[in-house]
């Protein structure tokens, strides 16, 4: 579990971050710890994105972590890399080198 800082998620979400809704994000984000994790495999990435909904929880299926757990689309509850490439660049941002474990 870790608290998330203002300038974290600031470059997490870099691409948003002068929109007006930020502090929103921000707001939720910090209201609570986070539990971040590094999974590996096969198809990883489509896997857990499957697992988890459309990032609208107003649409995602019943079954799925978003459309059981979260509100519209800003309390999605989950995020998940899209790609490999920001996968490796998320890695970094979350989690220092001594805490991945490749087995």
């Amino acid at each position: 579990m870790i608290q998330l800082s203002t300038e974290l998620l600031e470059e997490h979400y870099s691409h948003v971050a002068d929109r007006p809704f930020f502090p929103e994000i921000v707001d939720f984000m910090q209201a609570s710890p986070v539990i971040a994790l590094a999974l590996e495999g096969e198809n990883a990435i489509s896997k857990v994105r499957e697992l988890l909904g459309p990032t609208d929880s107003s649409i995602a299926d019943k079954g799925t972590i978003r459309g059981d757990y979260g509100v519209g689309t800003m309390k999605n509850v989950c995020h998940a890399s899209d790609s490999v490439d920001s996968a490796n660049e998320e890695l970094k941002r979350f989690f220092s080198e001594n805490e991945l474990f490749n087995y």
